[in-house]
């Protein structure tokens, strides 16, 4: 006899589960049962976090410091955060425009409900990271796909920008560096969206949480909303401190935008989440405001990897690989072996002990998403095996 069960059609009851966080729990799993996996998976730093910061924390708690802090975080904090935002990135704010978070991906979907609803089209730019569109259907609104092509780098095409937009165009999803494609857009590319988002009185969102891990001469990156103070009060830009200070486990993100609308997030938090962990917030004050030789040592770290494993799988028949200029992923077609990327993920994970993302829920099925946030041990044995599996195809 089956349990009760109700025929939910409510809008955020539709939703899927992650993906990504699937695989990863059953890549774990395996490795907990004894099997040899390489996991390729992960969208965290394979760093712990700097002891200073930690430091900070622990402080915070000997003091007590474990009670409830305002809705939208500290306001030292979010001082800090204008003060980073004015300085580093040349984006007017103020601490009244900041709302703390738990985690940058809860201030993408409070901004995409708070700003969102039925009729609005949002324009997300493709490979994207796939939780965009469900948290646009969360909001009832319309995800509008960009298509973009690793051939050119996976760099968006102004023309074809140009022809998704509509009259219900409300806001456009910005990503760079990329998850899952590691682009890095240029600063011809970031000025022709701000055109264009003026011209057609639309928002943007700037998802800026892998702006510190850039790799190469030539390539920046480019805060939208410093451009003009016309794009400033169209930009909603969102970043944390998950990728830059290894301190995914915290849960610390934030958003700046315009008073009109920072001021509807910050109210929505406060009926959903309320404000962020107390001593959470101590050690991302640390972060901020202490040495930041810590994240160039990561950065470098992680530039090593890139050039590692993109040597290796271009090395691979049939893999086509566009090099990644910024965050810690790499996103290879693997569309001549002649399986879509949900099977070749599969087979990969059962048959070879490799776990990678398919490029399926990032709207780019003849894709796989590999993590180099990891061991070089681990990406030399990854893609070895990948290799063979490759060959047996």
């Amino acid at each position: 006899m089956s349990g009760f069960e109700l025929d939910v059609s409510a809008t955020l009851g539709a939703l899927q589960p992650s993906m990504t966080l699937g695989i990863t729990a059953k890549a774990k799993s395996l490795k907990a049962a004894g099997r040899d996996v390489a996991s390729m998976c992960a969208g965290e730093p394979d760093f712990d976090t700097p002891e200073h910061i930690k430091a900070a924390a622990i402080a915070a708690l000997e003091a007590g410091d474990t009670k409830y802090t305002p809705g939208s975080g500290r306001m030292d904090l979010r001082e800090a955060i204008a003060e980073k935002l004015r300085t580093e990135n040349s984006v007017p704010t103020t601490a009244d425009q900041v709302v703390v978070a738990p985690g940058a991906k809860f201030s993408v979907f409070s901004t995409i409900v708070a700003l969102c609803s039925a009729g609005d089209e949002v324009l997300i730019p493709a490979p994207f990271w796939l939780s965009y569109a469900e948290m646009v259907t969360a909001a009832g609104a319309k995800a509008v796909i960009v298509p973009t092509s690793g051939a050119d780098g996976f760099r968006l095409d102004a023309d074809v920008l140009r022809g998704c937009i509509t009259s219900a165009t409300k806001l456009l999803i910005l990503n760079s560096p990329s998850n899952p494609t590691g682009v890095v857009h240029p600063r011809e590319t970031i000025e022709t969206i701000a055109e264009l988002a003026i011209a057609n009185s639309f928002m943007v969102l700037a998802d800026e949480i892998y702006e510190r891990l850039v790799y190469d001469e030539g390539y920046e990156h480019v805060s939208i909303a410093s451009l003009s103070s016309e794009m400033a009060e169209r930009t909603i830009t969102v970043n944390g401190f998950s990728k830059a200070f290894a301190m995914t486990g915290w849960r610390l993100g934030y958003a700046a935008a315009p008073k009109w609308l920072i001021s509807r997030i910050a109210a929505l938090q406060s009926h959903s989440t309320s404000g962020p962990t107390s001593f959470a917030q101590a050690g991302a004050l640390v972060a901020l405001t202490g040495e930041q030789d810590c994240i160039e040592a990561m950065r470098q770290a992680f530039a090593t990897r890139r050039d590692r494993i993109y040597e290796l799988l271009s090395a691979i028949p049939g893999v086509v690989v566009s090099k990644p200029r910024g965050a810690f992923y790499i996103f290879p077609d693997i569309s001549a072996s002649g399986l879509d990327s949900m099977s070749f993920a599969e087979r990969l994970l059962d048959d070879y002990d490799v776990a990678v993302i398919p490029g399926k829920p990032f709207a780019a099925d003849g894709h796989v998403r590999l993590s180099y946030a990891c061991s070089m041990e681990t990406i030399e044995t990854a893609c070895s095996r990948m290799a063979d599996f490759c060959a047996s195809l």
